[in-house]
């Protein structure tokens, strides 16, 4: 499966010159490029509580209308993270288009960064779905220093973790660390693509879009700047990552945990079941 990961610099605020670079950038695909990854609030960078409800887009709305037809007309498929709206609430959103321009997945940061909490609501779900022959998920910035989002992926079968990034420097490395980590311990290969350059509010964004395979080993990884980078996923990496050990399959989920009260000389044990 060859990916390609679009590292753009975003102009908060600016609907129109942002949605303008995705459809370059579309209408530019590498030949042989099946996926395209984006960054996170692509459209719009992101918004304050003062100006959300005019940035952000219903999922059926025409910013989304617009890159659907440009992968219907480039055959290849994209994701890409944007500030949705939906009924009366805002969501920190990411969706995977495929190249007949169907939306196939649509996930909501389910873990809120300090930024986003008064104007975002957060997700309340992980989800999967087929795509291309393989089972893809999504999560957005924050969700990937949480280790239960990809295990919730990689429970419901994902190969493949796609993550839309917002990260500035000088935390560049946090995301490097924890996907490598997400990666390794679910023997699933991650894409990350970040955005990069200045933001409205004085800071700048660290880049580092990467791919990571099975055994948490970065693949290839871009620098700071704006860039375009391709990779071929050999997903017999997934099967041969797991053939000797398969840490999904042999966790223990139903030990029991003891807190031992050395005051009061007693036993507290809590047993956690398997649902």
């Amino acid at each position: 499966m060859k990916i390609e990961m679009a590292q753009v610099a975003i102009v908060d605020g600016e609907l129109a010159i942002n949605l303008a670079t995705v459809l370059e950038k579309i209408s530019q695909r590498h030949a042989g490029t099946q996926l395209m990854v984006f960054p996170e609030t692509v459209f719009s960078g992101f918004p304050r509580a003062d100006n959300v409800a005019a940035l952000a887009q219903a999922v059926s709305g025409e910013m989304i209308v617009q890159v659907r037809a440009a992968a219907r007309q480039h055959e290849v498929a994209v994701v890409l993270g944007f500030a949705e709206a939906s009924d009366d609430q805002f969501f920190n959103a990411s969706v995977l288009i495929d190249a007949a321009g169907e939306i196939v997945l649509h996930h909501r940061k389910v873990h809120l960064w300090s930024s986003d909490i008064g104007i975002f609501s957060p997700g309340d779900r992980f989800t999967t779905a087929q795509w291309n022959g393989r089972q893809i998920g999504l999560l957005i910035c924050f969700d990937i220093e949480f280790p239960e989002s990809a295990r919730a992926l990689a429970s419901l079968g994902a190969e493949l973790i796609i993550v839309s990034d917002g990260l500035i420097h000088p935390h560049g490395v946090v995301h490097q660390r924890a996907l490598a980590a997400r990666s390794m311990e679910n023997q699933v290969f991650s894409v990350l693509v970040n955005r990069c350059g200045p933001g409205a509010g004085g800071e700048s964004f660290a880049g580092g879009s990467m791919v990571i395979n099975p055994y948490g080993d970065v693949l290839l990884q871009a620098d700071d700047g704006v860039s375009t980078l391709t990779a071929q996923l050999d997903f017999s990496a997934v099967q041969e990552s797991r053939k000797e050990y398969c840490y999904l399959e042999q966790r223990q989920v139903t030990l029991a945990m003891e807190e031992v009260d050395t005051i009061n000389q007693h036993t507290r044990t809590q047993r956690i079941k398997k649902t």
